[in-house]
Parts: C-alpha cells; sequence; structure tokens
C-alpha cells in the first residue's frame, strides 16, 4: 500500500509539470477510480498562486478533467449496473437514490459543490446505475465544478500563499449555504408547480 501511495504521489509530481495539462490530467484520474495524494484543489491552489494571469485556464482545464473523469465513471457505472455500488452501503445507496429521485440535477450539483469527506462519487457511481440523464448530469458536473475551480482560483490570485488557508476555512460555508440555497430553490419550485385547489371544486 505504502509502495502504491508512493507512485502515486511521484505521478502526480510529474504530471503537475506540465501545468495545464497536468492539472488537467490529475483531475480525470481524481474523478475516476484513482485518487491521487496531491488533490486537484491544492494544485489549483499552486498554479493560480504561482502565476495569477493563466488563473482562467487552470479553472477550465480542471473542470475539463473533471467533467471527463466523471463522464467515464458515469458510463462504467451505467453498463457494470447495481455491482458498481457494492462498495457503498445499503443505507447510503438509498439515500441518494432518494436524493437523485427527488431534487433531480440540483442533487448531483449539490454535490459538485461539497468539500471532502463528503462522498461525491458514490453520487457519480448512482447517476450511472440508475441512468440518470447523462445530459443534465454532465451540466451539473461543469456549473459545480467550474464554480468550484473558479472560487479556489480567485482565492489564490487574490491572497497569494495564504489562499489555502482561507479557502479551508471559508469554503465549507460557502458550499453549505450553496447547498441550502439550491434546496430551498428546488422545494419553492415544486410549491409553484402544485396544481392549485380551485374553492367549490375537489
Amino acid at each position: 500500500m505504502k509502495f502504491v501511495t508512493k507512485w502515486l504521489t511521484r505521478l502526480s509530481e510529474y504530471l503537475i509539470t506540465f501545468g495545464a495539462f497536468g492539472l488537467f490530467a490529475v483531475a480525470l484520474l481524481d474523478s475516476t477510480f484513482v485518487p491521487l495524494p496531491s488533490s486537484v484543489d491544492a494544485l489549483m491552489l499552486l498554479l493560480s498562486t504561482t502565476y495569477p494571469s493563466w488563473m482562467l485556464l487552470y479553472a477550465s482545464m480542471a473542470t475539463a478533467g473533471s467533467a471527463l473523469g466523471c463522464l467515464i465513471l458515469y458510463l462504467i457505472s451505467r453498463r457494470a449496473g447495481a455491482r458498481a455500488l457494492n462498495r457503498f452501503s445499503e443505507a447510503k445507496q438509498q439515500r441518494v437514490k432518494h436524493w437523485i429521485e427527488r431534487y433531480d440535477i440540483f442533487a448531483v450539483l449539490a454535490a459538485t459543490l461539497l468539500p471532502p469527506p463528503f462522498p461525491f462519487k458514490l453520487f457519480v457511481v448512482s447517476a450511472g446505475v440508475f441512468r440518470f440523464s447523462l445530459l443534465r448530469f454532465m451540466l451539473a458536473i461543469v456549473v459545480g465544478r467550474a464554480f468550484r475551480f473558479l472560487l479556489e482560483g480567485y482565492f489564490a490570485v487574490r491572497y497569494g500563499v495564504q489562499a489555502k488557508e482561507v479557502l479551508a476555512r471559508y469554503y465549507p460555508w460557502i458550499g453549505l449555504a450553496l447547498v441550502v440555497a439550491i434546496v430551498g430553490f428546488v422545494l419553492l419550485r415544486q410549491k409553484l408547480r402544485r396544481p392549485q385547489v380551485v374553492a367549490g371544486h375537489p
């Protein structure tokens, strides 16, 4: 296990020497089945702090890599069916299935915004297994990941080497606030869509 971790660390360090393209590769691998020791968030902060003028490119490449990795995992899970969920508990499977069925695209969007240790990959795998719309799935992934990486890039440009500390302090609250806003929006939309009962009619 130590050998694998050491090898993955070296792979991350090697890939990041390619700048934006390395960040794309790390994001792609991290979003599939290969969790790398150097997270995409940390590398996004590092590159954006070192080269602020390239921040938008880094955010775009990180978003593209993450979206492609999620697409690969979605397609594999869709083909594998329920077997893809074997490593997750039955309780977690049912909760995620309920959230996706009830909140649709907004459930996946909320999952992309929440920081670790939130089980984001469980949502990706579940979306594939339950054959959630590929178009809506990818839309949620791209929007959520783009917001996250752009926010990280902004913090990196604004706060420099202190960005990681500032982000660690405030992002969980930002992510939670966005999720609460999304849930509130969905509930309000559902309430407005309910047929109104006309007086004197059943």
